[in-house]
């Protein structure tokens, strides 16, 4: 009822569900970082302002850019900031642009935070799982104000045509938006910033190893190359020679996104495993997320289907329509996983897959668990339908109604009670 990463497998695709070191917890529990006050004057927060001063370094390396503003809460918060800096570049130039991009493999949220910022949705079919260059060309107008893209994507494939992306993007004007949602796939090996990229997010949840899931708490800070610098949210915090201010005069800034300069523990969370893992360690973190990934692909292949060819980056995409004439559904492999001890995996997208699994075991998973997972698909996708489309078997509770728990919301105990139950008890718990 209650699942960590820390107790069992969490494979859960695109969000990058890696076990966070129990050290980073206790920096972040400190009185230094516990005890202060977001009103307090900055020459009182000297040491603060440097931490913070130099993770946004730090990104500047990782991301390939110039500049990074620590205040966006999420990721998703993240790209709405990302967007009011594409908006505020182009005012400053006097153009009006109407149109963002998204490719069918975009991260999810990417539509929702173009939309939200005011902007109309061109969506971009992919060819092969990859962006297709001729649709790009044709997409791509003066109304164009950017494209939002994750690399690799959501498929976790590498947009091997990444530097001609960027270069139709800004032929036509147009900047390029790189979601930071699987950085942990090239992280020390390449940069959004050598791409081509403009401007970044980073999960800091995701890629650094900080809490995760639950709603947050999160940390989503942007990085921008130079020409957008002007822009980013205030107060920018400034090193003067031995000592580090706030400077609040920015007249071009997009405004303040987020009360103080951020979820400051979580990111003391990601300074910290930052300084711990160094730039090898990182390095490190993203061969070994790559490999798990592809073991457990080429190990799956002949079970389910896999959708496209070649190697992937951190993740994968499986798809379970070979198991459809069975009556065998994604959902019912994703709910029979739970009476093994493990989570399931994101399923269902991205929608251009069908019957789809995505899974993503990170770098912090042994060799031992990639093969119990292994075998328990295998198992699985040989069971009898009948059991598997009446799983979980082993829980508190049953499989409910995911339709209705949708539409019907109760967010407490006391709402629950005073309407139906949304499943109906295990045989094992009647008249418990």
């Amino acid at each position: 009822m209650n699942f960590g990463v820390d107790n069992g497998f969490y494979p859960l695709g695109s969000c990058t569900m890696k076990y966070n070191p129990k050290v980073l917890e206790e920096i972040a529990s400190w009185p230094t970082v516990t005890d202060l006050h977001p009103y307090q004057a900055p020459e009182h927060l000297q040491g603060s302002l440097e931490l913070l001063y130099e993770l946004e370094r730090c990104l500047c390396v990782l991301g390939g850019m110039e500049a990074v503003t620590l205040q966006p809460a999420a990721g998703a918060h993240g790209e709405f900031t990302g967007i009011q800096l594409i908006r505020a570049f182009h005012a400053s130039r006097g153009e009006d642009r109407t149109e963002i991009i998204v490719p069918d493999t975009a991260h999810g949220t990417n539509p929702a935070s173009a939309a939200m910022g005011g902007y109309d949705l061109l969506e971009l079919p992919s060819k092969e799982g990859r962006v297709d260059l001729a649709a790009l060309r044709a997409a791509v107008s003066r109304r164009t104000a950017g494209m939002m893209l994750t690399n690799p994507n959501t498929l976790g494939i590498f947009e091997r045509d990444v530097v001609d992306i960027a270069r139709i993007l800004h032929a036509a004007g147009a900047l390029l938006y790189y979601d930071g949602a699987n950085l942990n796939a090239i992280m020390g090996k390449t940069t959004p910033g050598a791409m081509g990229f403009d401007i970044v997010h980073f999960n800091l949840h995701k890629t650094f190893a900080t809490p995760h899931g639950g709603g947050g708490p999160g940390a989503g800070p942007v990085g921008v190359l130079a020409p957008l610098e002007p822009f980013l949210p205030v107060p920018r915090i400034v090193r003067d020679g031995g000592s580090y201010r706030l400077d609040w005069d920015r007249p071009k800034s997009i405004g303040k996104v987020r009360s103080y300069l951020g979820n400051f523990a979580v990111l003391v969370r990601a300074y910290a495993y930052i300084r711990l893992m160094g730039g090898d360690g990182l390095t490190a973190a993203t061969e070994r997320a790559v490999l798990n990934a592809n073991y457990l692909k080429e190990q799956l292949k002949d079970t389910f289907d896999v959708p496209f060819d070649g190697p992937r980056k951190h993740e994968f995409v499986l798809s379970a329509k070979n198991l459809r004439e069975r009556g065998v559904r994604a959902l019912d492999v994703a709910k029979r996983l739970l009476d093994f001890g493990i989570h399931a995996p994101t399923i269902y997208f991205p929608m251009i897959v069908e019957e789809a699994l995505m899974i993503e075991p990170t770098e912090t998973e042994s060799r031992q668990t990639l093969d119990r997972f292994i075998a328990v698909l295998r198992q699985i996708a040989a069971e009898d339908p009948e059991l598997l489309r009446s799983a979980p078997h082993h829980t508190a509770v049953g499989r409910v109604d995911e339709v209705r728990a949708v539409r019907d919301l109760r967010l407490s105990w006391m709402a629950a009670q005073k309407g139906a139950p949304l499943s109906e008890p295990h045989p094992s718990q009647a008249g418990a």
